[in-house]
């Protein structure tokens, strides 16, 4: 099946889809973006990504490229037209084309990109074994809670990780606390079985994966705490593991080579992983 995606109005050969030259998403990074994942053809927690989508795109006043309703039905033709049952889209919203100058154009129309793609589910393994982390210095701007597509720190330090045989590489601030994971939420799990993570401030991406955990803690009734913690603290935790929409939830057994709690994935974590697949599944 030829792949199919929406640019920009029209439904286009995915091989031959392309926006302008001076596209502002292209020349300035100037543009958000969403990835929703597809659960047995449906969309897993659709509603809080576009929320976040419209808290991106006020933060960066630039228009909602088309109305929610009209938005979900081109996020389902792309699904569809790709026969999408397990898989991914992928949303961009740019300021749109005009010519290169810094400030805002005057007029401009925003262009709207959807694609859809098959994927594997994660390697079980991973859940079974854990995986291992590097940390690095956070080198991002300031303002990560909005989910902008200039994610060029987030390249280097995935590259990082994968240079050094890690998953992931957790960033690390001045003050030498974690931030975040290069596309994933950083957790930990305290000696006392008190489940903390970073409050969602302007140094992280509020996840949507991330709010689904939180609210599989509240209803049973697990400890959370929201702050931040620190490498050290980390390396001496009872548990760890990172969450997102397309890692789900993975337990973290090795930071920087280190073992994390005895070196295998924690059974607090499993629960939570469990019952985060639970949710993934009823959501679709």
């Amino acid at each position: 099946m030829s792949r199919i995606a929406y640019v920009a109005g029209q439904y286009v050969m995915h091989r031959q889809a392309a926006v302008h030259i001076e596209d502002r998403g292209y020349q300035f990074a100037d543009g958000v973006y969403e990835v929703i994942a597809v659960n047995r053809g449906h969309l897993v927690d659709e509603a809080p990504h576009l929320a976040r989508l419209h808290r991106s795109l006020a933060e960066l006043r630039i228009a909602a490229p088309m109305v929610d309703g009209a938005l979900q039905i081109v996020i389902r033709e792309v699904v569809r037209r790709n026969g999408v049952d397990t898989g991914i889209v992928y949303l961009q919203v740019t300021r749109g084309a005009a010519p290169r100058e810094h400030a805002f154009p005057k007029a401009a129309k925003p262009t709207l990109v959807v694609t859809a793609r098959r994927t594997r589910p994660p390697d079980p393994r991973l859940g079974e074994d854990g995986i291992a982390i590097i940390t690095i210095p956070d080198i991002r701007w300031q303002r990560c809670d909005i989910k902008s597509v200039a994610l060029i720190a987030n390249v280097l330090g995935k590259q990082q990780a994968r240079e050094k045989g890690a998953y992931e590489a957790w960033q690390v601030d001045r003050a030498g606390e974690i931030t975040e994971g290069t596309s994933t939420n950083a957790w930990i799990v305290t000696a006392d079985g008190t489940v903390v993570t970073r409050a969602a401030d302007t140094a992280i991406l509020n996840g949507v994966t991330r709010l689904a955990v939180f609210d599989i803690i509240r209803r049973e009734g697990y400890r959370l705490e929201e702050r931040p913690f620190t490498v050290a603290e980390a390396k001496a935790a009872r548990e760890a593991f990172l969450t997102s929409t397309t890692a789900d939830l993975l337990p973290v057994v090795r930071i920087d080579g280190a073992p994390v709690g005895e070196g295998r994935p924690g059974p607090l974590g499993q629960q939570l992983r469990a019952a985060y697949f639970a949710h993934a599944g009823a959501a679709a």
